[in-house]
């Protein structure tokens, strides 16, 4: 940042996208409001958005899915010893499968604009910005599914150099420390992975909102922003981390204490909504603070938020043609 840019700060955007959160929510309070914003939530989250649902139990159900389907895998014959019929059924289950998730995934980019679109205009809507962010939510949705393949790449060229060579080789043979090794930097280069792009995603789609631009050149804005201003946005990410972890227990003790009705897919977002919320207010006052280009406020501003947006408005550099300008001459005498 130059010299006439205000200081970044982590702290203040947080509290006031906690008073924006009840200005939206609570001020007044609409129980229809809050199901249709609750709904854009849901759809933001089927992205990797700001995920809504924090499902304590989605970590132990995996791990108990993922034991079920290799004893399934044990189970199965061999593809020589199956019937053409039962191979043309596990390929148009497979196919039905990646055309759920692709599906899905476009729902999710559309709907991160819609969510963003509520939390912006304090309004509960899906139709009007899901036309309006038609071209901006396909760019993202293409966009991310690029990445997706991208980083699907580089995860199976990590395993073969990390992993495959220290597998052991025969019935008796234990992993070694090579293994164990190697399995634990490729976790790690996955999560970098996956981390690395959900913050840039969370970086882009308000870009796209405030500027209408294609994906791909938010990207290049978000790198580059993050490039530039690397000591911010760490802080702003370990913080992030802090009140997620925190908002996940939120989340675990309201799902014991509804007998994990709060657990169930959109019911769960609607009954945690304040979450989902201040989070993605939190995410545009932070990204405001780097200027005009980044406020999605500034073309528009609630009346209502007023009292909190122009508490620390965005300190941009005064236009150029103003600041060099000649004194217009004096006028002659009479």
């Amino acid at each position: 940042m130059n010299g006439t840019q205000s200081r970044i700060e982590i702290f203040k955007p947080f509290g006031e996208a906690f008073e924006l959160m009840k200005k939206i929510l609570f001020q007044p309070f609409d129980l229809k409001k809050w199901l249709i914003i609750g709904f854009a939530a849901f759809l933001a989250s089927l992205s990797g958005g700001f995920n809504s649902s924090f499902n304590p139990f989605s970590r132990w159900s995996s791990q108990r899915d993922n034991k079920a389907i290799a004893e399934s895998f044990r189970e199965m014959p061999s593809l020589g010893e199956m019937e053409w019929w039962v191979i043309g059924l596990i390929v148009i289950g497979g196919l039905i499968i990646l055309a759920l998730i692709l599906a899905l995934m476009w729902l999710g980019a559309r709907g991160r604009f819609i969510f963003t679109d509520c939390i912006v205009h304090n309004r509960g809507a899906i139709v009007a910005p899901w036309k309006e962010f038609r071209v901006q939510g396909n760019s993202f949705f293409l966009f991310s599914l690029l990445i997706a393949f991208v980083v699907i790449a580089v995860i199976v060229i990590g395993a073969v150099g990390l992993i495959v060579p220290f597998i052991p080789r025969g019935a008796d043979t234990h992993p070694g420390l090579g293994f164990w090794i190697g399995l634990s930097l490729f976790a790690v280069f996955v999560l970098c992975l996956v981390f690395g792009w959900a913050l840039l995603s969370q970086f882009m789609v308000p870009i796209m909102y405030r500027q209408r631009c294609l994906a791909r050149h938010a990207f290049t804005q978000t790198a580059s922003l993050a490039t530039a201003n690397l000591g911010p946005i760490v802080l702003y990410v370990l913080f992030f981390l802090v009140i997620t972890v925190g908002a996940t227990m939120i989340s675990c003790a309201a799902t014991c204490v509804t007998c994990c009705i709060a657990a169930i897919p959109y019911v769960g977002t609607v009954i945690l909504l304040p979450i989902p919320v201040t989070l993605g207010a939190f995410s545009l006052l932070f990204l405001r603070q780097f200027g005009p280009d980044y406020d999605v406020w500034a073309s528009f501003t609630p009346p209502e938020f007023v009292p909190i947006l122009s508490s620390a408005p965005p300190v941009s550099p005064s236009p150029p043609s103003l600041l060099n300008q000649p004194e217009p001459p004096s006028p002659p005498a009479a």
